[in-house]
């Protein structure tokens, strides 16, 4: 497990693994390099290629650990990271099972949701502020923007009610900026292009009204898998699924999910 765009791991995936090993799983939770308890310089950078590369050691670590069923290793992933579970799974046969939340599927997609709700001149702000942050990293330096803001600020994230979204679920000491160059990368990742390659069961939960990623890129990954995908929707927007009855309902659909598949495997 980890956590989506510019978060960490104590931003309410606590509640989803305690619920997890109260359902007998082993749960790994956490952080990316750049982010919360991992280590890596600089700090606050989303890498998608080192996000991978973290997803790929974590679960090479967990099957090397005693007591734990290589064949029964599961992916759970939320908002960017919804996305990174597909791309491994894809490139690892052996996942047996993954859970997307509200998915980044469709980087490209993600970024015309953001021209359609702030508008060309954002796009183009958030190219300008990018392209300066790479030309500081060949200094060895590192220019950062706020990960979420209001509507009209500067960041990466300007949709109605994200601001309030993300303060629900930040820790007291969470760090609302990000290394301003995923501005310049984040159109390029396309998990939807991996959705084919995945053979183990998935389940997409999908928010109907998400304002922050695209529900049509989820719905075309969940289209493209067929029958390994199940599909839940919500009415709810990005934020929703992770407190009160939202979360409860989104859990215990991850557990029902996580039960059915993994301990058949036991079973079989």
């Amino acid at each position: 497990m980890a956590h989506g765009f510019a978060g960490t791991r104590d931003a309410r995936l606590p509640a989803y693994a305690e619920r997890f090993a109260l359902a007998d799983f082993a749960v790994l939770l956490f952080d990316y390099r750049h982010f919360g308890a991992s280590d890596g310089e600089p700090r606050q950078l989303i890498s998608v290629r080192h996000q991978l590369e973290d997803y790929a050691s974590a679960v090479a670590f967990a099957r090397s650990l005693p007591g734990i069923d290589e064949a029964r290793i599961a992916l759970w992933g939320t908002s960017f990271s919804g996305g990174h579970v597909v791309t491994t799974a894809a490139r690892d046969s052996r996942i047996a099972a993954i859970v997307a939340q509200c998915p980044m599927m469709d980087g490209r997609a993600s970024v015309l949701q953001i021209w359609r709700y702030a508008g060309l001149r954002q796009i183009l702000r958030l190219t300008a502020h990018g392209t300066f942050d790479l030309l500081m990293a060949l200094f060895g330096a590192t220019h950062c923007i706020k990960a979420v803001g209001p509507p009209g600020s500067l960041a990466v994230i300007t949709s109605n009610g994200a601001v309030d979204g993300f303060r629900a679920i930040a820790p007291k000491d969470f760090r609302w900026e990000v290394a301003a160059r995923i501005a310049v990368f984040a159109g390029f990742y396309r998990p939807v292009r991996s959705a084919q390659q995945v053979r183990c069961p998935a389940l997409i939960q999908i928010c109907e009204h998400d304002s922050v990623v695209p529900p049509e890129a989820a719905e075309a990954v969940a289209r493209m898998m067929g029958d390994r995908a199940e599909v839940c929707r919500y009415p709810l927007e990005h934020f929703d699924p992770y407190i009160g009855e939202n979360f409860e309902r989104s859990v215990t659909d991850e557990v029902d999910f996580l039960c059915r598949h993994l301990k058949r495997l036991n079973r079989d």
